[in-house]
């Protein structure tokens, strides 16, 4: 047998042999060639005929005649869309396309019809015409010569302006099949559209004017598809309930109250949409069409669904968010085939049992609900945490356990540590004593021997504390009530006078009415866009010195204690104490949450009106940027140190200052969100019209999520529950009734509904057994995790959904996604916090102490450590055996300190500087840089921001700039976190205090935060690149990942406001100090068709290259939507 011959030689002796082949096809034509005489060239192939032409986009004024008369014969399909006709094209153009079938005309500024329309009686085969966005209202109405196309099965008159339809040219029309009026003026409904027997989709909505629908819509019997939105209907006629064909209904954005009573005949109806109305109960008419698929009521005021829903039972969406609904019935379980189900800003508690089964569900928002069972961690997860937490209460016993999460916030030495130690070792003395009139002698153990002044406290037996200056127990300040106005307590927060007393503890002579205060605003401007959210300072304002005290009782930064409140009740609060100092920025907003009580706490010895910002105003806008819709204390520390009177005023000030700075606020948005109104009450093209008009060019879908975003921050402003509870610690009196202010403000259902939240036994079990003490490491592996689950009866498989849990509730740090956090649950929150303390220690003898320990050290090893120390205070920059004697308390092993900087990077705290892509270090040092340490400037990153080369040079090359304004607030840390959080995108790094210089691949791009120069100035936040003109895309390629990284990032911050703009590269490229700036929702939208420049009005009216605003790929998200 012969032997198999290799692949590769195969290979080879084919392509030898297919050389040899064409040689010889090649040398034969050669000798044919010179034998035959010379030969004419063939004839061209015939042309196929062009039965499709796009002109979209050409500047077009007229439609050329010799080109219809070229094409014409065999043409079909014409579009002229988005150019400048303003009229129709003549009848000499029109008469070569007698063939044409399909005409789109739309995005034109078409005003009239040139000679009556007549000319498009010449397009009798016309099928489709598409008259779309044009201007045909403004000369009176369409032409009697559009009647003459009899074979028309769709026209288009959508957004015209139209103030009526002609009768006589729509009743010749019998053939059409689809009509869209809609968003025009139409004053009532048409009746000639009752003629139109053939009609199978009609759209009037966007009329406003329309009002009511005639009985014999009825008649239109093939009627598939019905838009009437946003028409103004306040009832709908029961001629409509003969619509048998009808399929689609949309009535959303109008006044119904009700159904007609025989809705029930539209047996073929699959969607139907009725959000966005006045409907208080469900409408019953509905549960008759099993066949139907979608329903949408969105926005109404239902607060019950019927108990046989699963009557729907082919229903795959269901839209109920933003009503009152506080229970859903046992059987919407059954509705199997439910694939989205949005039920966000409700006051649903209780999800039914058996709710996890509907694991269809793809769309699910649940947010805005008073959530105990399923807590609401569970519920954000997603229907497959829901089952798990349904199946592990069904395993095992429900269990009650109130926990409630307690903030302390404020400036540095505004008393927050003794505060707290006041309340909780006042509760502990009672439970020893149990005896009220030596409620504070407990709290003295710890400082009898200390003599302290201020707040700070001392044994009442060694003390003669003067009378006459201080406040009187249970005394509070009794306001002057100035003349009412139109700020009400809404704006602070208040729900009820009722719930008010309450809280204050306040009886009714002494009572401040808050609703009664008022203020002077001055009137913002619906311009003022920039200085929303700027409060001016006196510039040689300075915060007064703290109140000396007989020994520091400062926070080390951030502390976190267990409090038995009450143990009757079995009320714990988890309290969390926030240092006031600026170096824990970085860290301080991961222990923001939403469902907990923050108390702010102000220095009244210290404070001054002048001050209110960074006091109280900073704190406000900072907390309600993180956590919107936050419950907010005023607790005013120090009163012993000022006399009655002083207290009395500085009180009413901090509160007429926080209703000013809310009311201010609340008005500037409301501003803000009627321009969105406004602009979406224009036309599309208005918008795209001119670039000096508001939201040029940004499309309705992206106005309507901003507008969105505007009525969610309208709606969940802060809950400011009173004015300031002035207390000295002095007094046992003053300690206690705050403590019973915080209980019943935490026990009130209305304000705190998830604190009964109900949990399955195991779960809570699996918590206590992590913090118990023999489990007092700083983690633990998952299988050690694991066996504790065991003991709490949870198998392997059922112990992910409680650690998420877990997770979410702030009780562990679980990364469930992380591919080496994984493997590790961080129970022991405090000697985590603990570790993050040491990274954000600015103090040289403190962190040299860290290293040199208690021992000895020779001098070449302490100047080392110095030098390192004094590099990681300037540029943030430590190596890992540096940063293993900082946390060695902490950590011992390599693969310990490892997990930890792998959990700081994850935190943003820290990255690798030189750690490979995918090569091991090699035993080489590996150096972690954290940015909120950087001091030193980039002058040449600087200088390229300004569009200047070191040599002081303009670039020839076009700038990209997008620019982030935060009018209110700059979240603090986001700039050091977001520094971390781009590594993995960019190389060659070169890392400034308020900048970086980086490369993606080999194009330049520089990240700069600039702070606020002035009270009516924002910060902002820049991403640059350049290219070339040619070349653009790279710079695009650069920077889109770095947006979309940090519009992620930004997600954290749901009650933030900020504005994204694309700079004018022709303005950048001047140097204008203020150049013009492009919406950035257009980072979102593709470019637009035909546009090649868009103008810009700052400069002198020059063209920018649309190239240079619209990225090539549209981003995901959109940089301004939440």
């Amino acid at each position: 047998m012969a032997e198999t011959e290799r692949p590769e030689e195969a290979a080879r002796l084919w392509r030898d042999a297919a050389l040899h082949a064409r040689k010889l096809e090649l040398g034969a034509q050669e000798e044919s060639g010179r034998e035959a005489e010379p030969k004419s060239p063939p004839p061209p192939p015939p042309v196929a005929p062009l039965e499709t032409l796009n002109l979209s986009g050409r500047g077009l004024e007229e439609l050329p005649e010799g080109l219809c008369a070229a094409v014409g014969g065999s043409l079909r399909v014409l579009s002229v869309r988005r150019n400048r006709l303003a009229r129709l094209p003549s009848a000499a153009a029109l008469r070569h396309l007698a063939h044409l079938a399909e005409l789109d005309l739309s995005h034109n500024r078409l005003r009239g019809l040139r000679d009556d329309g007549q000319a498009l009686a010449l397009l009798r085969g016309l099928r489709k015409l598409n008259f779309s966005h044009n201007q045909l209202g403004a000369d009176g109405t369409l032409p009697a010569g559009l009647g003459e196309l009899r074979q028309l099965e769709e026209l288009d008159l959508s957004f015209n302006r139209l103030g009526c339809l002609p009768d006589q040219a729509l009743a010749g029309l019998q053939q059409l099949r689809a009509l869209d009026v809609d968003h025009n003026q139409l004053p009532a409904f048409p009746p000639v559209l009752l003629e139109l027997g053939a009609l199978e989709e009609l759209d009037c909505s966007g009329n406003r004017l329309l009002r009511e629908v005639p009985e014999g819509i009825g008649s239109l019997q093939r009627l598939k598809i019905l838009w009437l939105s946003g028409t103004g209907l306040t009832s709908l006629p029961e001629g409509l309930c003969q619509l048998g064909a009808l399929e689609n209904l949309m009535v959303d954005g109008n006044s119904l109250r009700a159904l007609p009573a025989g809705f029930g005949n539209l047996q073929r109806l699959k969607m139907l949409n009725l959000s966005s109305n006045l409907l208080a109960d469900f409408p019953a008419a509905v549960l008759a069409l099993p066949g139907l698929e979608e329903l949408y009521l969105s926005r109404n005021q239902l607060t019950l669904l019927p108990r046989d829903l699963c009557q729907l039972s082919h229903l795959r969406t269901l839209w109920l968010d933003n009503n009152r609904i506080r229970y859903l019935p046992d059987s919407i379980v059954q509705l199997c085939h439910l694939e989205e189900l949005v039920l966000q800003g409700n006051q649903i508690a209780i999800l039914p049992e058996g709710f996890g089964q509907l694991s269809r569900i793809s769309l699910w928002k649940i947010k805005d609900n008073p959530l105990i069972q399923p807590p609401y961690e569970v519920c954000m997860k997603g229907i497959p945490y829901i089952a798990a937490y349904q199946q592990e209460l069904a395993h095992s016993q429900p269990a009650l356990k109130p926990r409630l999460k307690l903030v302390l916030m404020g400036l540095k030495n505004a008393g927050k540590t003794l505060l707290r130690k006041c309340l909780m070792e006042e509760e502990e003395e009672e439970e020893e004593l149990g005896q009220r009139d030596s409620s504070l002698t407990a709290v003295h153990k710890d400082f009898g021997k200390t003599q302290l002044k201020g707040c700070c406290m001392q044994p009442l037996r060694e003390l003669s504390r003067p009378r006459s200056p201080k406040p009187q127990p249970n005394h509070l300040p009794i306001v002057e009530q100035p003349e009412a106005s139109s700020l009400k307590c809404s704006h602070l927060g208040y729900s009820s006078s009722e719930l008010q007393d309450m809280l204050l503890g306040l009886s009714p002579k002494t009572a401040v009415e808050p609703q009664d205060v008022a203020l002077p605003v001055p009137p913002l401007t619906a311009s003022a866009e920039m200085r929303l959210g700027c409060y001016s300072l006196p510039q040689a304002t300075v915060l007064p010195a703290p109140a000396a005290v007989g020994s520091p009782c400062g926070s080390r930064g951030i502390e976190v204690t267990d409090w038995t409140a009450d143990a009757e009740r079995s009320l714990t609060f988890i309290v969390y104490e926030l240092a006031g100092d600026p170096s824990y920025d970085v860290i301080q907003p991961f222990f923001l949450s939403p469902g907990a009580l923050y108390v702010l706490v102000v220095n009244l010895s210290t404070y001054v009106p002048q001050c209110f910002y960074p006091s109280v105003g900073h704190f406000l806008h900072w907390l309600g940027a993180k956590v919107p819709h936050a419950v907010v204390c005023m607790v005013g520390t120090h009163a012993d140190l000022c006399a009655e009177r002083e207290v009395e005023e500085k009180c009413l000030d901090i509160h007429r200052q926080i209703a000013w700075q809310e009311k201010r606020d609340y008005e500037g948005l409301r501003n803000l969100a009627q321009q969105v109104d406004e602009a979406l009450g224009q036309d599309f093209d208005l918008r795209c019209s001119s670039p000096h008009v508001a939201f040029y060019g940004v499309s309705d879908k992206n106005l309507r999520r901003k507008k969105a975003q505007f009525q969610y921050l309208l709606n969940h402003r802060l809950q400011i529950l009173s004015p300031v509870l002035p207390i000295s610690c002095w007094d046992g009196c003053q300690v206690r009734r705050l403590r019973e202010k915080l209980l019943s403000v935490a026990e009130h259902r209305d304000i705190f509904p998830n604190l009964h939240r109900v949990l399955p036994r195991s779960w809570q079990v699996l918590e206590e057994l992590h913090f118990q003490p023999q489990a007092r490491q700083l983690w633990l592996s998952w299988w050690d995790s694991a066996r504790l689950g065991l003991q709490a009866g949870l198998t392997e498989d059922r112990l992910q959904s409680a650690l998420s849990y877990l997770h979410e509730s702030g009780k562990l740090l679980y990364f469930e996604e992380h591919l080496t956090l994984r493997e590790y649950v961080f129970h022991n929150l405090p000697r985590l916090i603990d570790i993050l303390n040491v990274f954000c220690q600015r103090d040289v003898t403190v962190l040299l102490q860290k290293l040199l320990g208690n021992g000895p050290a020779d001098e070449l090893k302490a100047t080392q450590l110095h030098h390192y120390v004094e590099g990681f205070l300037l540029h943030g920059l430590l190596p890992t055996h540096v940063i293993r004697l900082l946390l060695k308390p902490h950590v011992q092993s390599r693969e310990a300190l490892q997990l930890i900087l792998e959990l700081l990077e994850k935190m943003g705290l820290c990255y690798c500087v030189n750690k490979p892509k995918s090569k091991p270090l090699n035993g080489a040092t590996a150096w972690y840089k954290f940015p909120c340490y950087v001091k030193n400037e980039i002058p040449h990153a600087e200088a390229w921001i300004n569009g200047t080369n070191l040599g002081g040079q303009s670039f020839v090359a076009e700038q990209l700039q997008i620019e982030y304004s935060f009018p209110f607030i700059f979240p603090p840390g986001l700039f050091a976190r977001y520094s971390v959080q781009i590594n993995s995108h960019v190389v060659q790094r070169s890392d400034g205090k308020y900048q970086i210089y980086a490369y993606r691949g080999k194009v330049p791009v520089v990240i700069s935060y600039r702070p606020a120069k002035g009270a009516q100035q924002p910060d902002t936040l820049s991403i640059a690149s350049h290219a070339s003109l040619p070349n653009i895309w790279t710079a695009w390629q650069a920077i889109t990942p770095l947006v979309e990284e940090l519009n992620v990032l930004l997600q954290e911050w749901p009650g933030l406001y900020y504005t994204v703009h694309v700079l004018c590269s022709k303005c950048l490229k001047r140097g204008s100090p203020h150049p013009h700036t492009f919406p950035g929702e257009l980072l979102s939208q593709p470019r637009p068709e035909g546009v090649a420049e868009i103008i810009c009005p700052k400069n002198g009216n020059e063209r920018v290259n649309v190239a240079l605003v619209y990225p090539p790929t549209p981003t995901v998200i959109s940089p301004c939507s939440k």
